[in-house]
């Protein structure tokens, strides 16, 4: 049985105190130098609860105390055996599953036809152009470390980001352009053929929702995939 993955916060201070000793505050101001915030959500207090989880469980330990001119002892941390061990089968399982997940976008996408063509279209030409910016500002931050000489292999989700969102801007940018020229039909379409063929008549529309018919004429607005 595959082993459930530690959540995202852990592996992260993991990642950290497997490369040497930190202290909490090393580890952040160290995630958000790298922008590894990208990966997931990081605040101070998230990230010390996880790491006096993390000691609770026996996966860190206490490696020194360190008493620097008038700052506050700080504790540094190292990782264990144990959490060497919880850190790689955590990447182990992340990397190998492909896990059933529902995206907003998804859902939202198989919904639209419930707004008007116009609106769904000015709602997704704002979603494009976020995603473009997006794309540049992760793009020119790529080129940023490739200058400095940083090693691939610590950013490899960054290409595989730029990817994904390529081809999701590509795919929307079409859809965009079929929307506007009416090559999908809608359904506040003047001349829609699957609103006449589906519009409530006088007995349907007083019909229970759980009628038959009202159950049959659902189950035919999206084919299963």
């Amino acid at each position: 049985m595959t082993p459930t993955p530690l959540a995202p916060q852990a592996i992260l201070v993991l990642g950290l105190v497997s490369e040497r000793p930190m202290h909490p505050y090393e580890m952040f101001q160290t995630t958000i130098e790298r922008q590894e915030d990208r990966l997931t959500k990081v605040r101070p207090g998230t990230l010390y609860h996880t790491v006096d989880r993390l000691a609770a469980d026996g996966l860190i330990e206490v490696s020194e105390v360190r008493k620097e001119g008038n700052r506050p002892q700080r504790t540094v941390y190292t990782i264990t055996d144990a959490g060497r061990a919880a850190l790689d089968a955590s990447l182990e399982a992340i990397l190998e599953r492909h896990p059933v997940e529902y995206p907003e976008l998804y859902l939202a996408l198989s919904e639209a036809h419930s707004l008007p063509r116009q609106r769904v279209v000015e709602l997704l030409e704002r979603r494009v152009a976020a995603m473009r910016a997006d794309y540049e500002r992760i793009e020119a931050a790529q080129a940023a470390a490739n200058t400095c000489g940083a090693v691939e292999m610590f950013y490899l989700d960054v290409g595989c980001r730029l990817a994904t969102l390529r081809t999701q801007i590509d795919w929307l940018a079409h859809l965009l352009e079929r929307l506007r020229h009416g090559d999908i039909e809608w359904i506040d379409d003047p001349d829609s053929t699957w609103r006449s063929k589906h519009a409530a008549t006088p007995s349907t529309a007083t019909s229970s929702p759980a009628t038959p018919s009202t159950t049959t004429s659902t189950a035919q607005k999206v084919p299963n995939p």
